[in-house]
C-alpha cells in the first residue's frame, strides 16, 4: 500500500495518478455543495455508467459465441483480494493503538504544562489554527492539503539540484550577514576592558624607639 501510494504521489503512472487526483480534487470540491452521502451516491452511480455497459457489451458478445470463454471485462479488480490475514490485521490494530496512545500522551503533557516551551509552542500553534479557522473553511485546507501532496513532492524532486544549490547560497548569505551583525556589534560595542585600580601606597610607619624603664634605684 505505502509503495502504491508513493507511486501515485510522484506520478510514476501518469494515467492512475491522474485520475485519482481528479477524481479526489472534484469529490471535495462538491461537497461544498452537496452532502458527503450525495456525493458518494453520485460517485457510485457514474462508476456504474462506465461498468454497466462494458458488462452489458462483453455479455452480449459471448450470447453471440464471440466470447466463448466467457472474459469478464473487470475480473482483475473482482479477483484482486484486498483482504487482511489475521497477522496484517494485528499489525495493523497494534500501529493504530500505539499512535492513539501517543497522541493522547503528548496532548496531556502540553496541556498540563510538562514543559513550558513545548506548551507555549502549542498555544502559537492553536492561536494560528484559530485564525485559520476562522478566514477558512476545513473543506478548503483539506483541498489545499491535497494539491500539495500531489505537486510538491514531485517539484522537489524535478528541482532538487536547483534547490540544493539555492539552499547552500541562503545558508552562505545568513552566515555573512551573522558574522558582519557580529563585526558592527564589536566596532560598536564600547571597550570594556577594566583599568587597574590606582593603588595608594602607605608611607612606613616609622619605627618608635623602644622605651627603657629607669629602674628605681
Amino acid at each position: 500500500m505505502a509503495t502504491k501510494v508513493v507511486d501515485l504521489i510522484y506520478w510514476r503512472d501518469v494515467g492512475k495518478t491522474g485520475l485519482v487526483f481528479t477524481g479526489l480534487v472534484i469529490g471535495l470540491a462538491s461537497l461544498f455543495q452537496l452532502s458527503a452521502i450525495t456525493v458518494l451516491s453520485y460517485l457510485c452511480m457514474a462508476i456504474m455508467c462506465l461498468t454497466f455497459p462494458l458488462r452489458l457489451y462483453y455479455k452480449l458478445l459471448e450470447l453471440m459465441r464471440k466470447n466463448p470463454e466467457g472474459v469478464h471485462p473487470f475480473q482483475s479488480y473482482i479477483g484482486d483480494d484486498s483482504s487482511l490475514t489475521d497477522e496484517e490485521t494485528v499489525l495493523v490494530v497494534e500501529e493504530v493503538v500505539l499512535m492513539i496512545a501517543f497522541a493522547v500522551t503528548e496532548i496531556k503533557r502540553l496541556l498540563f504544562i510538562g514543559s513550558i516551551m513545548d506548551s507555549i509552542k502549542f498555544v502559537l500553534l492553536l492561536c494560528v489554527l484559530v485564525y485559520v479557522g476562522i478566514t477558512t473553511n476545513g473543506l478548503t485546507l483539506v483541498i489545499v492539503g491535497v494539491i500539495c501532496v500531489f505537486s510538491l513532492p514531485l517539484f522537489y524532486k524535478q528541482m532538487q539540484g536547483r534547490m540544493k544549490r539555492i539552499g547552500k547560497a541562503v545558508n552562505g548569505l545568513l552566515k555573512k550577514i551573522k558574522s558582519l551583525f557580529k563585526r558592527m556589534c564589536s566596532t560598536l560595542r564600547p571597550s570594556t576592558a577594566a583599568k587597574p585600580a590606582p593603588t595608594t601606597t602607605l608611607a612606613p610607619v616609622p619605627a618608635l624607639a623602644p622605651k627603657h624603664k629607669q629602674k628605681s634605684k
